[in-house]
């Protein structure tokens, strides 16, 4: 198995990982948050899935956002399968372009976000793109464990 083949699949594992988290949560939590400053549940899942989406763009352009405006802009909040619906062509699309990419592009292309002083090889940059998701999950857990929800086993 290749870098992009590992790449992916760790990609795949997050995301299954978070689906079944997300499905654990009862529905009247959605709206739910520790303080005032913290997303809310449904804020949570749909931040995870809309940065995806920013990410890929910032790697599209190899770090310059340009006029970026995000398709979940005007877009109120439902439920967990419409925000999952909503977003399934932005991950397709997203995992799509990393399935072009060659092994040599990992190492060799740069991605340079100059507002926030950030330069990082592409394979680093794909790598924070899945750590955001799994801190995010980790959040996610603290938030069902504070509620006293059961917990989803997701390290299966």
């Amino acid at each position: 198995m290749g870098s992009i083949e590992i790449i992916l699949l760790n990609f795949s594992e997050i995301r299954r990982r978070s689906i079944k988290l997300w499905e654990g949560i009862p529905n009247e939590f959605l709206n739910w948050r520790p303080d005032k400053e913290a997303f809310s549940v449904i804020e949570m899942i749909r931040h995870t899935l809309e940065t995806e989406h920013l990410f890929h763009v910032i790697v599209q352009n190899r770090g310059d956002l340009g006029a970026y405006k995000s398709p979940w802009d005007k877009l109120e909040y439902s439920d967990l399968k419409n925000e999952l619906n909503f977003a399934e062509k932005y991950r397709t699309s997203f995992l799509d372009m990393i399935r072009t990419l060659k092994e040599t592009d990992l190492e060799h292309v740069r991605i340079e976000r100059k507002e926030v002083g950030q330069s990082k090889i592409l394979g680093d940059y794909l790598n924070r793109i899945a750590y955001h998701e799994s801190v995010h999950t980790g959040q996610m857990l603290d938030y069902l464990r504070t509620l006293g929800v059961k917990r989803p086993l997701i390290w299966d």
